[in-house]
């Protein structure tokens, strides 16, 4: 049985295709969760159960129909108070150094310009990384207007899902909850005065990053990715998704582009060479920069020395702070 609209349907047969085909003569517009749907099935057995012929005219009014609900459901886009400029780090795959190039891009930002102030926002709330990198803990403290306070370590302020829960303690949420606590950690929290707010978004093109994406004006994406194929794959498609939703795409990290072994300084090229240079001619964008696969970088994160603050003249910090210029100097103006 289906129930469409007001009315409740049984289908006739199954079709030899084993789909339900419908009564004969359903010829009436039917309204299906808020959008208007034409379902016209025709003596002919529909092998897609819902059988549906629009006229020129009707697909139209459906497609206006549908971008009036949508256009209702979309919130406002409202700036966070007291920052400039938001940049999101983001990847459409797990794995691939995402939560590490943000976090040494915002050290980045304020070694290259002192005068900057640079906060770091955890935008992953299954997984926060952001805590064990930047070596902090505790629970943020209560500003007098009733925000959040962030944390603060070599200069960044950071927030974080890690500082709400404990952290071994898994956060069993579905959708919504999600979409609160990311509402919350946009909103509820006393950033002060920021130059540039680094995202550390979630791998994926999911509700987090469209929530995101529609609620605060981004200045920028940076696209996180190994230069192996199947990696590739998932960070064209969270390229898209921010050209989508009209968020400009800054460029692409090309993140453990060689291995070079400390003994021979023979580079071997693990994930493979230039794949990310090759995805970003499709794409017409521009290689940010490479990051070298460094056991200094993977040992600076896990110990919560940033490459970037503890290695200040190493050949991995100086590919930081390359990025970290090329994506300053593809930023918009601020906003006076």
């Amino acid at each position: 049985m289906f129930l469409m609209g007001s009315a409740l349907w049984r289908p006739r047969e199954t079709s030899a295709a084993g789909f339900l085909a419908f009564p004969r003569g359903l010829a009436e517009v039917q309204r299906c969760t808020g959008l208007l749907c034409s379902m016209r099935v025709c003596d002919a057995r529909c092998s897609v159960g819902f059988g549906s012929v629009l006229s020129g005219a009707e697909s139209e009014t459906l497609k206006q129909r549908r971008t009036q609900v949508m256009s209702r459901g979309l919130p406002k886009q409202k700036p966070i108070e007291g920052v400039k400029q938001v940049i999101v780090v983001a990847s459409g795959k797990g794995g691939v150094g995402k939560s590490t190039t943000a976090v040494n891009l915002a050290l980045a930002l304020a070694v290259n310009d002192s005068s900057k102030a640079i906060g770091l926002l955890d935008a992953d709330v299954y997984g926060p990384s952001i805590p064990k990198m930047m070596n902090l803990k505790g629970n943020p403290e209560l500003a007098q207007n009733n925000l959040m306070r962030p944390l603060l370590n070599y200069g960044i302020a950071c927030m974080s899902m890690g500082f709400l829960v404990e952290e071994t303690a898994p956060v069993v949420w579905r959708g919504l909850m999600v979409m609160s606590a990311i509402e919350r950690l946009l909103r509820q929290v006393d950033w002060g005065q920021l130059d540039y707010l680094v995202v550390d978004m979630p791998p994926g093109t999911g509700d987090v990053q469209l929530s995101v994406s529609q609620n605060i004006p981004i200045s920028g994406a940076v696209i996180v990715s190994t230069p192996q194929d199947i990696a590739l794959i998932d960070a064209h498609k969270g390229a898209e998704m921010f050209r989508k939703v009209h968020v400009p795409v800054l460029g692409l990290v090309q993140n453990m582009s060689v291995f070079q072994c400390p003994k021979c300084k023979h580079k071997t090229h693990i994930f493979g060479a230039d794949g990310a240079r090759r995805l970003a001619q499709t794409l017409d964008l521009d290689v940010l920069g490479d990051i070298p696969l460094h056991l200094s970088i993977r040992e600076a994160s896990d110990t919560g020395l940033p490459v970037v603050f503890s290695k200040p003249e190493s050949d991995e910090t100086k590919a930081y702070l390359r990025v970290a210029a090329e994506v300053v100097r593809r930023l918009p103006l601020p906003p006076e």
